[in-house]
């Protein structure tokens, strides 16, 4: 029996070990995903309004830009891969790779050859583990995105985008990110970056599937529409790019705290349960104690 509580006791200290982590772990994630919630509240609007800015120009000129012009014959198309670089967040990544794969598969079945690039050491280490072949990776700022980043990948995908399938680029670039709706929510996406869609009328600037509702705005531009789109494209990509990015590290961020926090209540659990189990050993060894006491004395009387 006392082999037994000692056992139980060791096992209770382990577990209230790694509660102390987690709950720790769940802290911090709850006060870095109020910056992160902030931040995305900040970015969204911009790059809602860039992306609808770039829709009505197009439009509403007879411009043929090659950021928003179909090509005839797609036959590559770049996919960025949004995950994090750290575990212990749920199925934040899983889900993203999985969104990811479903793309992967449709563009495939398209006639068309997909190249990856890919956002976050979870997506690395998935890509690597299969020993599947990317174009470009980036890692170390999922939690927290700069914008100097998001501009980095932006030129490197339209540069890749600018170039063609023809000379050993792409003919579309798609992002799956995960995108924030609430604590408790968080969606993975597909968006087309290039070509821009541009269509008359109702667009899904957002990426939720769901068409914008009302018409584009007019607006009156100068000089002529091919230098406004020079000039608005390099922005609108880096902008879409970036709040992909704080779109991502806020749904990680919301992911961590959730499963941080199940862990700790699982290891509050299971602390009840093996203190329930020492108590009920305990009670055991004390009974079987007095019944030995009882049983010398009975011999005793019984001696005598």
């Amino acid at each position: 029996m006392g082999a037994q509580m000692r056992i139980y006791r060791q096992r209770i200290r382990s577990v209230q070990a790694t509660k102390k982590i987690t709950r720790a772990m769940e802290l911090i994630a709850a006060s870095r995903v109020v910056k992160a919630r902030r931040r995305v509240e900040q970015s969204t609007p911009y790059a809602l309004a860039l992306t609808r800015a770039c829709s009505a120009v197009a439009t509403h000129s007879n411009t043929d830009h090659a950021l928003t012009t179909e090509r005839e014959n797609p036959k590559r198309a770049a996919v960025l891969i949004c995950t994090s670089d750290r575990g212990l967040a749920g199925a934040y990544s899983v889900n993203a790779i999985k969104k990811s794969a479903e793309l992967i598969e449709r563009l495939t079945g398209e006639g068309k050859e997909v190249v990856p690039y890919l956002v976050g050491r979870k997506a690395v280490s998935y890509y690597k583990f299969r020993r599947r072949e990317y174009e470009q990776e980036w890692t170390g700022f999922t939690d927290s995105p700069d914008f100097e980043t998001a501009a980095e990948v932006g030129e490197a995908l339209s540069a890749q985008f600018i170039a063609g399938s023809e000379e050993g680029g792409v003919d579309e670039v798609h992002i799956v990110y995960t995108r924030f709706v609430s604590m408790v929510d968080q969606e993975p996406q597909v968006v087309r970056l290039l070509p821009l869609e541009v269509v008359e009328g109702d667009i899904d600037t957002d990426g939720d599937g769901v068409p914008d509702k009302g018409p584009l705005p007019l607006y009156e531009f100068e000089p002529e529409a091919d230098k406004v789109l020079d000039a608005l494209l390099p922005k609108y990509i880096t902008s879409r790019i970036y709040n992909s990015f704080l779109q991502s590290a806020a749904s990680e961020l919301a992911a961590r705290q959730r499963a941080m926090k199940s862990a700790t209540d699982n290891a509050e659990e299971l602390i009840n349960t093996y203190t329930r189990l020492a108590n009920q050993a305990r009670q055991a060894e004390i009974t079987q104690e007095i019944s030995e006491i009882v049983g010398g004395a009975s011999a005793l009387a019984d001696a005598s």
